[in-house]
């Protein structure tokens, strides 16, 4: 089969550059997707929050009406707790969303998978800072640490959720044909992609935990710098 006349005629330089152009773009859409759910959290955070707190609602005398105890302080409570959950796990939905867009098969397999793989990713993070002390010492910088999803790991916001996205993604790319031996040929396919996922992101946690750190100080003391000039 021979190469299109328009593919043929540019130059190989070009045809990268295309190559690169569209996985920058498939990248793109891939973040459009968690991204598309901001404008609502954030809608239903501030409204809830701004309706519900005390010193608004006192200032305006709708302590009475709207106070704590009345059904609209339930509601906007309601629609607070909402937007807040949302943006307090927004790397897991990164994690999940930037898989679904990036993968090109079995979409809902490495979508499981991303969820999977952060979490364990995590929980390495989570089982070295107690194995070094870390957490009962107090060296890391305030801040650098933070409860994800309920473990107690770095603070790495919704970085930690792309890098798993996009692992995870080419890990479904390339391992959702796969074949293993007749024994384990039930583990073969799209199984695979869940436990190539939890190997993988093992020593991806144990790398974090030494690497993330020193990106994180570099990310504060450049933002002294900011404060200072």
């Amino acid at each position: 089969m021979t190469d299109s006349p328009s593919t043929a005629a540019l130059p190989p330089q070009k045809q990268k550059r295309g190559g690169l152009f569209s996985v920058l773009q498939r990248v793109g859409r891939a973040f459009m997707l968690p991204i598309a759910l901001l404008p609502v959290a954030g809608l239903l955070l501030g409204v809830g929050a701004s309706l519900t707190n005390s010193a608004m609602l006192e200032t305006y005398g709708l302590l009475g009406i709207m106070g704590p105890g009345t059904v609209p302080y339930s509601i906007f409570s309601l629609l607070s707790a909402v937007g807040t959950v949302i943006f307090d796990n927004l790397p897991l939905l990164f994690a999940m969303g930037v898989a679904l867009g990036m993968a090109e098969h079995e979409k809902a397999t490495a979508t499981l998978s991303a969820a999977i793989a952060f979490f364990v990713m995590h929980a390495t993070v989570s089982a070295m800072l107690s194995i070094s002390g870390m957490l009962e010492s107090n060296t890391l910088h305030e801040g650098m640490i933070a409860d994800v999803v309920g473990i107690r790991s770095l603070q790495m916001g919704v970085f930690g959720g792309i890098v798993v996205g996009l692992g995870v993604a080419a890990l479904c790319n390339r391992f959702y044909k796969i074949r293993l031996p007749s024994v384990l040929s039930f583990f073969g396919g799209s199984r695979f992609i869940p436990i190539i996922s939890t190997l993988v992101y093992i020593p991806v946690g144990l790398l974090l935990f030494f690497l993330w750190p020193y990106v994180q100080n570099g990310i504060y003391a450049l933002g002294d710098l900011v404060l200072r000039s």
